[in-house]
């Protein structure tokens, strides 16, 4: 991929491949030359280039190439709806945390999905994530909705912020600058084609009081005030599919009374007749990224899996939510994955696991990932924990080193990139298999409303 250096080159490219019409929407006339190096050229475009107009341009292009083609941003709650009364069989939804080679891990993603007639399927980002891997919301959707075109998924596309979280310190401080924050990025988001947001204000539960209520009380109110603002500013015919949470990753393992205590408040809390969450994130022994011994393996956890099953379908029969969501899963052993439909569990996250057969992979140059490395201690030395060995401080931070090399991730050769991909697409295959995921497009297609949203038409492509 090399990308476009000017709008003239961009837009010469374009005349081949599509039309803007007079009212602003997109029609392919070439949809293979489109597949071939012109959305390559885009999504490079899109996250590199350095003039802005031409950066906008391209996102512009590739979302308008996504709604022609049938990769159209959705909301999946209407579907979640569904799983509550019933109406589907029992699955659990995959949500992929994508930190690095977005474009060509979102590829093969689609890929092993599109072989199982997998429909239930969320690609997300969380804020802290946003961060440090340097991708902002439009560069995320546009690497995604490109991937999308690229292996002709041609069906709807979950887009998700996750752990939109608010910062506890940040909030005791100054809570309306923090609440501030948030709404700014869940706007940024929504105006990107998110159309699902985990807003995460577990952090702000407290243990002190004797009450559960009193505990979760903090939780459910802003929780509450940031779904209202959702609402008003969802796009107009989309309800955006909002997640709750309870008990933050890590921390000690959620009940129901503290469910009950969260719901029965937040309902309360939101203005009557509006629509609120519509799934429960909890804690039941797991923890992001998994535990890093002091050789750098992974600890064994045990996920209480009688208490998620009794968390979702709580969630579910008393409350009519689609059910509970499990973080922090994508190091587990891999024969713990069909438990998690068998219990009804509505939504797993998975990331690190990813992150991690890139990293441990035997094509990977060592000297791309001795720079990486090198990069790590010395800027974020001051993250390592007293008597943390080098193994569990490089396996901890070594998510940071997504952002800064993201270029040089993106350019590595084919005979590196390939194999890599090659075994990320069979660890897919093989949770969307254990997940029960495949067979769900028929869902998608019974419940989902798609609603095309295309921004104006930017200035560089007018008259195009």
């Amino acid at each position: 991929m090399a990308g476009f250096s000017t709008t003239d080159e961009l837009r010469g490219a374009w005349n081949d491949v599509g039309t803007i019409t007079e009212d602003g929407k997109v029609v392919i006339r070439d949809i293979d030359r489109l597949q071939g190096q012109v959305i390559d050229d885009l999504v490079w475009t899109a996250v590199f280039a350095d003039d802005v107009a031409l950066q906008d341009a391209a996102r512009w292009l590739i979302r308008g190439a996504a709604l022609a083609t049938g990769n159209v941003p959705a909301s999946i709650h209407d579907l979640y709806m569904a799983y509550a009364r019933g109406e589907t069989k029992q699955f659990t939804t995959p949500a992929i945390n994508i930190r690095g080679l977005t474009f060509d891990v979102a590829r093969v993603v689609f890929r092993a999905a599109k072989e199982r007639h997998v429909g239930a399927l969320i690609l997300e980002i969380a804020r802290s994530e946003i961060g440090y891997t340097e991708q902002r919301p439009a560069e995320y959707a546009a690497s995604v909705l490109a991937a999308a075109i690229k292996e002709g998924w041609n069906q709807p596309v979950f887009i998700q912020g996750d752990h939109f979280q608010a910062k506890a310190a940040k909030y005791m401080a100054e809570p309306q600058a923090e609440v501030g924050a948030l709404e700014d990025l869940m706007k940024e988001a929504l105006d990107a084609g998110f159309y699902q947001i985990d807003v995460d204000t577990s952090t702000l539960v407290t243990l002190e009081p004797e009450s559960l209520d009193e505990q979760q009380k903090l939780n459910y109110k802003v929780c509450a005030e940031l779904t209202e603002f959702i609402r008003a500013n969802e796009p107009e015919g989309i309800t955006v599919s909002v997640g709750g949470e309870i008990g933050e990753v890590g921390a000690k393992n959620s009940t129901v009374p503290e469910l009950k205590a969260f719901m029965d408040g937040f309902q309360k809390t939101l203005p009557a007749g509006m629509t609120g969450i519509s799934k429960i994130s909890v804690q039941t022994g797991t923890s992001h990224g998994g535990v890093p011994l002091p050789d750098g393996t992974i600890a064994q956890v045990k996920v209480d899996f009688e208490t998620l099953s009794d968390l979702s379908r709580c969630a579910r029969e008393e409350y009519g939510l689609g059910g509970a969501v499990q973080h922090g899963a994508s190091t587990l052993p891999d024969v713990l994955f069909d438990k998690f439909p068998q219990i009804a569990t509505l939504e797993i996250h998975l990331a690190t696991g990813f992150q991690n057969i890139i990293f441990d992979h035997e094509k990977l140059p060592l000297q791309v990932r001795d720079k990486v490395y090198t990069h790590l201690r010395e800027a974020h030395a001051g993250e390592r924990k007293q008597g943390q060995t080098e193994e569990q401080f490089l396996y901890k931070t070594r998510k940071k080193g997504f952002g800064p090399f993201k270029k040089q991730w993106w350019s590595l050769s084919l005979n590196i990139k390939s194999p890599i991909m090659k075994e990320l697409e069979a660890k897919f295959g093989f949770l969307f298999d254990k997940l029960d995921a495949g067979d769900t497009a028929r869902y998608v297609k019974e419940f989902v409303k798609v609603i095309d949203v295309l921004p104006a038409v930017p200035a560089a492509l007018r008259d195009a």
